[in-house]
């Protein structure tokens, strides 16, 4: 899933982007206010770490703007602020959890996937879809109750299928998905052809049924 990281101290922007990667994150930084209002316009997210003391404007806007273009990302606020009236003007502006700083990373990461389960898979940890079962928790797949072996990339492009699926997703939307701001990695899309060649041969000779449909000049469908 993609994590957008709103916080203009670049140490730690990058050492929560570093340890997020870890957890199978895809990361992407905006050091000020006005490089994050652009990344909202253009992009979705699971979830957004947003400070609010930022060069240029104040994080809370940035909620306001969320809200004025009907988006959904789930919104962490990380702020050195700890009065009750700071916290509750943040929740009450619109964002889901609020830490305060110095935090530990396992519990960023924590509130992050539990943001991200209530506001993308209605709270739970375990997503099905015909004989396929996700845990997002521990980030494995089960077919029938087996569990299939697969890579990072593949597991987070079926995890974007699942989450999508009976939707036409764009060729632009998978790589940027997946790679974030390192989307141009390759100069083109074979990349993408070529994991979703490999999940669907994992998938299929694993007994699942071919799911991942072609739609020609548009992009893919996952649907049964």
């Amino acid at each position: 899933m993609k994590v957008l990281i709103v916080e203009d101290e670049k140490a730690l922007s990058e050492l929560i982007s570093t340890y997020l990667s870890t957890e199978q994150y895809v990361c992407e930084i905006a050091y000020d206010f006005s490089s994050a209002m652009k990344k909202i316009a253009h992009y979705d997210y699971a979830c957004i770490i947003l400070d609010i003391n930022l060069p240029g404007g104040s994080g809370l806007n940035i909620l306001k703007e969320l809200k004025a273009r009907k988006k959904t990302e789930g919104v962490l606020i990380i702020s050195a602020r700890n009065s009750l009236d700071d916290k509750l003007m943040g929740l009450n502006s619109g964002a889901d959890d609020y830490l305060i700083k110095p935090f530990h990373l396992p519990e960023l990461a924590a509130r992050v996937s539990a943001i991200i389960r209530r506001k993308s898979f209605e709270g739970n940890n375990i997503l099905t879809f015909e004989e396929l079962e996700l845990d997002v928790l521990s980030k494995t797949v089960y077919v029938n109750g087996v569990m299939i072996d697969l890579t990072r990339k593949e597991y987070d492009l079926l995890l974007y299928f699942i989450s999508n699926k009976n939707k036409v997703i764009s060729k632009d939307a998978i790589a940027e998905h997946l790679w974030g701001d390192n989307m141009d990695i390759a100069d083109s899309y074979d990349f993408i052809y070529t994991h979703i060649k490999n999940l669907r041969k994992k998938l299929i000779s694993s007994g699942v049924k071919d799911y991942v449909k072609s739609i020609y000049g548009m992009g893919y469908k996952f649907s049964s």
